[in-house]
């Protein structure tokens, strides 16, 4: 058959007509959610899906429709409500498989695209398929064609490429390319690979299949030795131009390729690739400033939780707490920083005050806040900030403000104390709601407080009475909950992120923490303390002599 010049994903052009560009697949909603625990509802993945569409992913692989009822609804309803990414639904080189993913894909129009796979490696075809090489090509080209028919845009991705005998991979993608596929994708599906020999692989198909120019060679990596971001961009330096990820790396077993540590290295690392044109670099239509944004999305609705130490979007990325490092920062961030935080869409560079902070952040710290203190206390007041950093992890604002008025003015703050806490809920009519009630009793100096709230769960139950004891308008932008120890007693953490009006002040946004055995009390104490925190922030804190 003669095959006609294939597109790249996102325009019309001739594949390879810019060559300096690497096309985005997204596979968040597909491989991403096949991660223990990271189901999605329709709602959900549709709001995910419109976030990636933003932040500029040029190929969006909504599901496996052929998988379940939901999956096919998840795809369509992906299809019908985005406008300008490409929309993929996987399925296996099957006509039942293609006829479904045809149908769900195709509210998309234009932008559909049917991503058909079928294993190619000897372990494979023994064990799982139980074919002969001649009978994987007949199916995969046969599967092709007939998707070809259905829809204009067809990946085939030959499963496990990375341990397929590179000459029979050739022979399998010179066929589905014969038959009409634009894209050929090159899975590491077990995250075996090693970057010099994938590289290696993708020349080698470059060199030895005929019209390989005609389609957009494709990389889809795992991390199961770690590897998957590294062969990945192994993979674009040796010419593959379609890569294949996730926010935040999420996948099967130990997850993919994370989408945003590849922009952010092709990014950082221009130097490492030139493109075809005098002078370009290979670039991405990533709006990089959306990645943290992205990154909190999915954390949140999969309920996966990012590891501190996550490269680009964890909460460790931009934090400083080594006083060399802290001082190096506030001379210049590029003394320890590759990027800014603000590229990323991170608010800004933490300095994390803690027992490794030198005099510089610590300084820094109090202007920031915008308390003075004359050079003759400074050496006291960093002594003292030492001796309570030795029995703190970390040190807070409220803190350090408590230490002023302690070391410097001799005076001890009196902050609000949780002195009692009730709380029941009873399920309610709607499925999943609880009316909850709470009684609290909070205590400041010699004064005592008590009152009773109701709310949507205990914790809102809880939130609500402080408030009205206290006096002021809160809510909760982000809550998070850890495990510090095991059994059936283990603690749990709790850090949130609140935005806090205190009577006759602006809205403040403050952090607060809490520990205890019960989820209720632990999420009660780092209220208070995000209160206590805004309170001594705002100047408002009752000064007991």
């Amino acid at each position: 058959m003669t095959v006609s010049p294939a597109s790249n994903p996102t325009t019309n052009q001739p594949a390879g007509a810019a060559e300096d560009r690497v096309w985005i697949f997204d596979t968040t909603l597909r491989d991403g959610e096949q991660s223990p625990g990271a189901s999605m509802n329709l709602e959900e993945k549709v709001e995910i899906a419109r976030t990636l569409e933003a932040l500029g992913v040029d190929i969006i692989e909504a599901g496996f429709p052929i998988a379940s009822p939901d999956d096919f609804a998840a795809v369509r309803s992906v299809a019908e409500r985005t406008s300008r990414a490409r929309v993929a639904g996987l399925a296996r080189s099957l006509k039942g498989d293609i006829d479904r993913c045809a149908e769900a894909v195709k509210p998309a129009g234009s932008r559909a695209r049917i991503h058909i796979f079928l294993a190619t490696s000897a372990i494979h075809r023994e064990f799982k398929l139980n074919k002969a090489k001649e009978e994987i090509v007949k199916q995969a080209r046969e599967a092709v064609a007939y998707a070809r028919t259905l829809c204009d845009d067809i990946e085939f991705s030959p499963e496990d490429a990375s341990r397929t005998e590179p000459d029979f991979l050739a022979e399998v993608v010179e066929a589905v390319i014969g038959a009409g596929a634009r894209t050929v994708n090159i899975p590491d599906t077990v995250g075996y690979a090693y970057p010099e020999d994938y590289a290696a692989l993708i020349r080698y198909l470059k060199t030895n299949v005929r019209a390989i120019d005609q389609a957009v060679i494709s990389v889809h990596c795992h991390n199961d030795l770690g590897l998957a971001v590294a062969n990945s961009l192994a993979a674009v330096r040796a010419g593959a131009r379609q890569v294949e990820c996730t926010i935040n790396g999420i996948g099967e077993r130990a997850g993919n390729g994370a989408l945003e540590e590849i922009v952010m290295a092709m990014r950082v690392r221009k130097d490492q690739f030139p493109g075809a044109t005098p002078g370009s670099r290979l670039w991405t239509g990533i709006e990089a400033e959306r990645l943290y944004g992205a990154s909190r999305l999915v954390q949140s609705i999969t309920g996966l939780p990012l590891q501190r130490n996550k490269a680009i979007v964890g909460d460790n990325a931009f934090a400083h707490e080594s006083g060399i490092h802290q001082h190096g920062v506030i001379k210049n961030p590029e003394t320890y920083e590759i990027m800014t935080p603000k590229s990323v869409g991170v608010p800004a560079t933490n300095m994390v005050l803690g027992k490794h902070s030198g005099r510089a952040a610590l300084q820094q710290r109090l202007t920031t806040l915008g308390v003075g203190v004359a050079d003759t206390d400074i050496d006291k007041v960093f002594a003292a900030f030492k001796q309570l950093a030795d029995k703190k992890k970390e040190i807070y604002d409220g803190d350090l403000i408590a230490l002023i008025e302690e070391v410097v003015r001799g005076r001890t703050v009196s902050v609000w104390k949780l002195d009692y806490l009730h709380t029941s809920a009873v399920a309610g009519a709607a499925a999943g709601t609880q009316l909850a009630t709470a009684t609290v009793r909070l205590s400041k100096g010699d004064a005592v407080k008590t009152d009773a709230a109701t709310g949507d769960g205990p914790v809102d139950a809880v939130v609500q009475a402080m408030n009205r004891l206290i006096g002021i308008v809160g809510e909760v932008e982000d809550y998070r909950l850890r495990s510090v120890s095991k059994g059936g007693d283990a603690q749990g953490e709790v850090s949130i992120r609140a935005k806090l009006t205190l009577p006759g002040q602006e809205a403040v946004v403050v952090g607060g923490k809490g520990l205890s055995t019960d989820i209720v009390h632990a999420s009660a104490l780092a209220w208070l303390d995000a209160v206590n925190r805004a309170g001594l922030i705002a100047g408002r804190q009752q000064i007991v002599s």
